[in-house]
């Protein structure tokens, strides 16, 4: 009983294909292998394009106030002259 031979491992992937599918396992494979590129990518220019990014971009100015037009009721009554 030592490591598994060559037979065990081609069953193995026998039985992996039949269940997942020959399409199902290449679009893993794609989305495996975009991840690990935009990974790399995101590493390598990470520090200098983050700080900067931050840095130029205002923050976004929340308001609560809302424009209403003709046909909305606002709380307050109002009497139309």
């Amino acid at each position: 009983m030592g490591t598994f031979s060559i037979w065990h491992w081609l069953i193995v992937l026998l039985v992996v294909v039949v269940i997942f599918g020959t399409k199902k396992l290449r679009n893993i494979g794609t989305d495996l292998g975009s991840a690990v590129k935009g990974f790399k990518e995101g590493m390598k220019t990470g520090g200098e394009s983050g700080d900067a990014d931050t840095a130029a971009a205002p923050p976004q100015q929340v308001t609560t106030a809302k424009r209403a037009d003709d046909n909305t009721v606002d709380v307050e009554a109002k009497t139309k002259s």
